[in-house]
Protein backbone atom coordinates (compact mmCIF):
# COMPACT_ATOMS: atom_id res chain seq x y z
CA UNK A 1 0.00 0.00 0.00
CA UNK A 2 1.49 3.07 -1.09
CA UNK A 3 0.65 6.42 1.66
CA UNK A 4 0.38 9.90 0.42
CA UNK A 5 -0.65 13.07 1.45
CA UNK A 6 -4.35 14.32 0.46
CA UNK A 7 -5.91 17.26 0.80
CA UNK A 8 -9.54 16.50 2.80
CA UNK A 9 -12.03 19.25 3.47
CA UNK A 10 -13.71 19.75 6.83
CA UNK A 11 -17.67 18.91 6.01
CA UNK A 12 -18.66 18.37 9.77
CA UNK A 13 -17.62 19.19 13.69
CA UNK A 14 -19.36 18.25 16.49
CA UNK A 15 -18.98 16.26 19.95
CA UNK A 16 -19.91 12.55 19.85
CA UNK A 17 -19.75 12.97 24.04
CA UNK A 18 -18.87 15.30 26.08
CA UNK A 19 -15.15 14.17 26.16
CA UNK A 20 -15.03 12.99 22.43
CA UNK A 21 -15.28 15.54 19.65
CA UNK A 22 -15.92 14.40 15.29
CA UNK A 23 -13.91 15.70 12.49
CA UNK A 24 -15.83 14.74 9.09
CA UNK A 25 -13.44 14.74 6.29
CA UNK A 26 -14.90 14.95 3.04
CA UNK A 27 -13.77 16.27 -0.55
CA UNK A 28 -12.48 14.68 -3.87
CA UNK A 29 -9.56 13.64 -2.16
CA UNK A 30 -11.33 11.79 0.07
CA UNK A 31 -13.36 9.74 -2.27
CA UNK A 32 -9.74 8.33 -3.85
CA UNK A 33 -8.86 7.08 -0.34
CA UNK A 34 -8.33 3.33 -0.25
CA UNK A 35 -11.41 1.26 1.12
CA UNK A 36 -11.29 -0.76 4.47
CA UNK A 37 -9.22 1.07 6.37
CA UNK A 38 -11.66 1.92 9.34
CA UNK A 39 -9.18 1.04 12.28
CA UNK A 40 -6.38 2.19 10.63
CA UNK A 41 -4.77 5.88 11.29
CA UNK A 42 -3.90 9.07 9.50
CA UNK A 43 -1.11 11.36 9.70
CA UNK A 44 -2.60 14.73 10.39
CA UNK A 45 -0.87 17.77 9.25
CA UNK A 46 -1.27 20.43 11.66
CA UNK A 47 -0.02 23.63 10.25
CA UNK A 48 2.24 25.98 12.24
CA UNK A 49 3.43 29.24 11.42
CA UNK A 50 4.95 29.76 7.67
CA UNK A 51 5.10 26.74 5.95
CA UNK A 52 5.85 24.36 9.34
CA UNK A 53 3.54 21.21 9.77
CA UNK A 54 3.10 19.31 13.39
CA UNK A 55 2.35 15.64 12.58
CA UNK A 56 -0.21 13.63 14.78
CA UNK A 57 -1.65 10.61 14.46
CA UNK A 58 -4.77 9.51 14.58
CA UNK A 59 -7.76 6.67 13.88
CA UNK A 60 -9.88 6.46 11.51
CA UNK A 61 -13.33 5.97 13.03
CA UNK A 62 -15.78 5.58 9.89
CA UNK A 63 -14.96 5.01 6.42
CA UNK A 64 -17.26 5.29 3.40
CA UNK A 65 -17.32 6.59 0.64
CA UNK A 66 -18.13 10.21 0.91
CA UNK A 67 -16.07 10.84 3.99
CA UNK A 68 -14.02 10.10 6.94
CA UNK A 69 -14.89 10.29 10.48
CA UNK A 70 -12.02 10.94 12.66
CA UNK A 71 -12.33 11.08 16.66
CA UNK A 72 -10.38 13.38 18.94
CA UNK A 73 -10.26 12.75 22.98
CA UNK A 74 -10.56 15.84 24.92
CA UNK A 75 -8.06 16.12 27.95
CA UNK A 76 -9.22 19.34 30.06
CA UNK A 77 -10.52 22.99 28.45
CA UNK A 78 -9.42 24.32 24.99
CA UNK A 79 -6.21 25.72 26.49
CA UNK A 80 -4.71 22.98 28.00
CA UNK A 81 -5.06 20.85 24.43
CA UNK A 82 -2.82 19.46 22.18
CA UNK A 83 -2.01 20.73 18.28
CA UNK A 84 -4.61 18.74 17.25
CA UNK A 85 -7.09 18.78 19.17
CA UNK A 86 -7.45 22.35 19.61
CA UNK A 87 -7.57 22.63 15.35
CA UNK A 88 -10.53 19.98 15.78
CA UNK A 89 -12.31 22.12 18.06
CA UNK A 90 -11.46 25.57 15.91
CA UNK A 91 -11.98 23.55 12.50
CA UNK A 92 -14.77 24.59 10.08
CA UNK A 93 -17.23 23.18 7.33
CA UNK A 94 -14.68 23.92 4.21
CA UNK A 95 -11.41 24.42 6.08
CA UNK A 96 -9.14 22.06 4.53
CA UNK A 97 -5.82 19.69 6.05
CA UNK A 98 -3.54 17.33 4.64
CA UNK A 99 -3.45 13.81 5.72
CA UNK A 100 -1.06 11.28 5.14
CA UNK A 101 -2.00 7.34 5.28
CA UNK A 102 -3.40 5.49 5.29
CA UNK A 103 -1.89 3.10 8.38
CA UNK A 104 -2.91 -0.64 8.82
CA UNK A 105 -5.54 -0.99 11.02
CA UNK A 106 -4.54 -3.32 14.15
CA UNK A 107 -7.96 -6.00 14.10
CA UNK A 108 -8.54 -8.59 16.04
CA UNK A 109 -8.46 -12.16 14.45
CA UNK A 110 -11.19 -14.54 13.71
CA UNK A 111 -14.44 -13.32 14.83
CA UNK A 112 -15.94 -15.62 17.16
CA UNK A 113 -13.24 -15.76 19.88
CA UNK A 114 -12.76 -14.86 23.47
CA UNK A 115 -10.95 -11.81 24.16
CA UNK A 116 -9.87 -9.21 26.82
CA UNK A 117 -9.49 -5.85 25.66
CA UNK A 118 -8.36 -2.79 27.47
CA UNK A 119 -7.83 1.06 26.31
CA UNK A 120 -8.85 4.60 27.11
CA UNK A 121 -10.54 7.27 24.79
CA UNK A 122 -7.42 7.80 22.56
CA UNK A 123 -7.91 4.27 21.40
CA UNK A 124 -11.89 3.95 21.77
CA UNK A 125 -11.79 4.60 18.02
CA UNK A 126 -9.48 1.54 17.35
CA UNK A 127 -11.70 -0.12 19.84
CA UNK A 128 -15.06 0.54 18.39
CA UNK A 129 -13.91 -0.26 15.12
CA UNK A 130 -12.71 -3.93 16.28
CA UNK A 131 -15.48 -4.73 18.11
CA UNK A 132 -17.81 -3.71 16.15
CA UNK A 133 -16.87 -6.39 13.62
CA UNK A 134 -16.68 -9.33 15.89
CA UNK A 135 -19.31 -12.14 14.98
CA UNK A 136 -22.30 -12.97 17.03
CA UNK A 137 -20.66 -15.71 18.13
CA UNK A 138 -17.44 -13.78 19.70
CA UNK A 139 -17.58 -13.06 23.69
CA UNK A 140 -14.93 -11.74 26.31
CA UNK A 141 -14.44 -8.75 28.62
CA UNK A 142 -13.85 -5.06 27.20
CA UNK A 143 -12.56 -2.93 29.68
CA UNK A 144 -12.71 0.99 28.53
CA UNK A 145 -11.35 3.88 30.82
CA UNK A 146 -13.96 7.57 30.06
CA UNK A 147 -13.37 10.44 31.98
CA UNK A 148 -17.37 10.78 32.57
CA UNK A 149 -20.48 9.03 32.66
CA UNK A 150 -21.41 10.52 30.01
CA UNK A 151 -18.78 9.30 27.63
CA UNK A 152 -20.38 6.15 27.78
CA UNK A 153 -21.00 5.27 23.55
CA UNK A 154 -23.58 3.03 22.64
CA UNK A 155 -21.37 0.40 20.73
CA UNK A 156 -23.06 -2.85 18.79
CA UNK A 157 -21.19 -5.25 20.17
CA UNK A 158 -22.27 -9.18 20.15
CA UNK A 159 -24.25 -10.26 23.24
CA UNK A 160 -21.79 -12.10 24.92
CA UNK A 161 -19.04 -9.49 24.94
CA UNK A 162 -19.35 -7.51 28.32
CA UNK A 163 -18.33 -3.59 28.10
CA UNK A 164 -17.20 -2.22 31.59
CA UNK A 165 -16.71 1.12 31.40
CA UNK A 166 -14.03 2.83 33.82
CA UNK A 167 -14.60 6.90 34.78
CA UNK A 168 -11.34 8.25 35.46
CA UNK A 169 -11.78 12.43 35.28
CA UNK A 170 -8.28 12.98 34.82
CA UNK A 171 -6.92 10.91 32.01
CA UNK A 172 -3.52 9.63 33.05
CA UNK A 173 -3.56 10.25 36.49
CA UNK A 174 -4.11 6.62 37.24
CA UNK A 175 -2.17 3.87 35.43
CA UNK A 176 -3.08 1.17 37.65
CA UNK A 177 -6.85 1.47 36.66
CA UNK A 178 -7.24 -0.65 33.97
CA UNK A 179 -4.46 -3.26 34.97
CA UNK A 180 -6.23 -3.46 38.09
CA UNK A 181 -9.48 -4.17 36.39
CA UNK A 182 -8.18 -6.58 34.21
CA UNK A 183 -6.28 -8.56 37.25
CA UNK A 184 -9.80 -8.85 38.35
CA UNK A 185 -11.21 -10.84 35.73
CA UNK A 186 -11.96 -14.92 36.18
CA UNK A 187 -8.93 -15.85 33.65
CA UNK A 188 -10.78 -17.66 30.68
CA UNK A 189 -9.63 -21.17 29.76
CA UNK A 190 -9.19 -20.42 26.31
CA UNK A 191 -8.46 -16.83 25.22
CA UNK A 192 -8.18 -16.00 21.52
CA UNK A 193 -6.02 -12.65 21.83
CA UNK A 194 -5.46 -9.85 24.54
CA UNK A 195 -5.89 -6.01 22.61
CA UNK A 196 -4.33 -2.96 24.19
CA UNK A 197 -3.60 0.40 23.69
CA UNK A 198 -3.66 3.28 26.20
CA UNK A 199 -1.93 5.76 28.07
CA UNK A 200 2.20 4.67 28.52
CA UNK A 201 2.11 3.73 31.89
CA UNK A 202 -1.30 1.89 31.88
CA UNK A 203 -0.06 0.42 29.23
CA UNK A 204 3.20 -0.91 31.32
CA UNK A 205 1.00 -1.94 33.72
CA UNK A 206 -0.82 -4.27 31.69
CA UNK A 207 2.18 -5.40 29.81
CA UNK A 208 3.49 -6.89 33.05
CA UNK A 209 0.21 -8.75 34.15
CA UNK A 210 -0.76 -10.00 30.63
CA UNK A 211 2.59 -10.58 29.15
CA UNK A 212 4.79 -11.23 32.27
CA UNK A 213 2.09 -12.84 34.31
CA UNK A 214 -0.15 -14.51 32.08
CA UNK A 215 2.54 -15.25 29.35
CA UNK A 216 0.79 -14.42 26.36
CA UNK A 217 2.87 -13.97 23.44
CA UNK A 218 2.74 -11.89 20.08
CA UNK A 219 0.10 -14.75 18.42
CA UNK A 220 -1.86 -13.51 21.30
CA UNK A 221 -1.06 -10.13 22.24
CA UNK A 222 -1.32 -6.82 21.00
CA UNK A 223 -0.33 -3.70 22.92
CA UNK A 224 0.83 -0.38 22.46
CA UNK A 225 1.12 2.90 24.13
CA UNK A 226 -1.00 5.49 22.27
CA UNK A 227 0.40 8.28 24.51
CA UNK A 228 2.05 9.49 27.65
CA UNK A 229 1.11 12.08 30.18
CA UNK A 230 3.05 14.89 30.03
CA UNK A 231 4.26 14.56 26.58
CA UNK A 232 3.42 15.74 22.84
CA UNK A 233 3.67 12.70 20.24
CA UNK A 234 7.16 13.15 19.06
CA UNK A 235 8.43 12.88 22.57
CA UNK A 236 6.44 9.86 23.32
CA UNK A 237 7.20 7.98 20.62
CA UNK A 238 11.20 8.78 21.92
CA UNK A 239 9.95 7.24 24.87
CA UNK A 240 8.40 4.39 23.00
CA UNK A 241 11.15 3.34 21.02
CA UNK A 242 13.58 3.04 23.96
CA UNK A 243 10.84 1.37 26.12
CA UNK A 244 10.77 -1.15 22.80
CA UNK A 245 14.46 -2.00 23.09
CA UNK A 246 14.62 -2.58 26.28
CA UNK A 247 11.58 -5.01 26.34
CA UNK A 248 13.21 -6.86 22.80
CA UNK A 249 16.76 -6.86 25.14
CA UNK A 250 15.11 -8.44 28.18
Amino acid sequence: MVKQIRNFQVVETGHVTPNMFRVRFGGPEVSEFPEGFAGGYLKLRIPLEGDAVAVRTYTIRHQDRDGIDVDFALHGDRDAAGLATRWALDAQPGMSLEAGGPGQPKPLPAADGHYVIAGDMTALPAISVNIEALGPGASGDVFLEIQHEDDIQDLAVPPNLRLHWLVNPVPGSRPELLADAVRGLDWPAELTYAWVATEFEAMRNLRTYLRGERGLGPDQLYISSYWKRGLVEDDHRTVKSADAQAESAA
